[in-house]
C-alpha cells in the first residue's frame, strides 16, 4: 500500500548529479550516529555548492553558492535528524537521504521506517501542515513546546523549510515488507534555487 502527502512527486526527472548517503541501522545503533548528521549535512552542503556560482566580489550582494550552501545543511541535517529519531529501531531496513540537482533546484529524499503505532500520528501531523497557514503553525508549535516540556515532536525543522526556504514537502508511506511488516516513510523537500 502506497499513500502520498503535499508535494511529493513519484515521476522525478532523470539527473546525472546525485548524492545518497546511507546508514544500515545493523552496523552502529541510530542513536550513536547522530553526531554524524551535521557532519553529513555538511558534506551534502559542501558538494552540492560547488555548482552554483559564488561571489566574485566583496560588495555583491548575493553570493548563491553561500546561500545554498546553508540551505541544504540544514535541510539535510533537519531530514538525518527526523529520520533517525523517528525510525522503527525493530526494523533492519536502512535510513537514506538523497540529493539531486535538477535545472530547476534541489530533490531532498529523506527515507526511514516507520513504527506502525506511529504511522497515524504523523499523518495527522502532515494533514495539519499541509492544510495550515505554516507562519501561524510555526509560532503556534513555539508556544506549545515553550509550555510543555514532555512534547518536544513540534515539526519546528519541517516548518522552517517552508518558511524560510520556500521549500515544498511531500511524504510518501510504502508498504515494504509483509512479515514481520515494514513501512517506510519517504519525505521529499523541493528547493527552488
Amino acid at each position: 500500500m502506497v499513500r502520498i502527502f503535499g508535494d511529493f512527486s513519484q515521476e522525478l526527472p532523470a539527473t546525472q548529479e546525485y548524492l545518497t548517503i546511507v546508514f544500515s541501522p545493523s552496523s552502529v545503533p541510530v542513536q550513536q550516529r547522530w553526531r554524524t548528521n551535521g557532519l553529513s549535512a555538511d558534506f551534502m552542503a559542501d558538494y552540492f555548492a560547488t555548482f552554483f556560482p559564488g561571489s566574485d566580489t566583496a560588495t555583491t550582494d548575493i553570493n548563491i553558492q553561500a546561500e545554498v550552501k546553508s540551505a541544504v545543511s540544514f535541510i539535510a541535517n533537519e531530514l538525518l535528524e527526523n529520520a533517525m529519531k523517528f525510525n522503527d529501531p525493530s526494523s533492519r531496513y536502512p535510513i537514506s537521504v538523497r540529493l539531486q540537482l535538477h535545472s530547476y533546484g534541489l530533490v531532498f529524499l529523506a527515507t526511514n521506517s516507520v513504527t506502525p503505532g506511529a504511522i497515524a500520528k504523523f499523518q495527522a501531523f502532515i494533514e495539519e501542515l499541509t492544510t495550515s497557514d505554516p507562519s501561524e503553525l510555526y509560532i503556534r508549535n513555539l508556544e506549545r513546546n515553550a509550555e510543555s516540556e514532555s512534547e518536544r515532536q513540534s515539526g519546528l525543522g519541517l516548518l522552517a523549510m517552508i518558511n524560510d526556504y520556500q521549500a515544498k514537502l511531500g511524504w510518501k508511506f510504502e508498504s515494504v515488507q509483509k512479515n514481520p511488516e515494514v513501512t517506510t516513510v519517504t519525505t521529499m523537500v523541493q528547493l527552488t534555487v
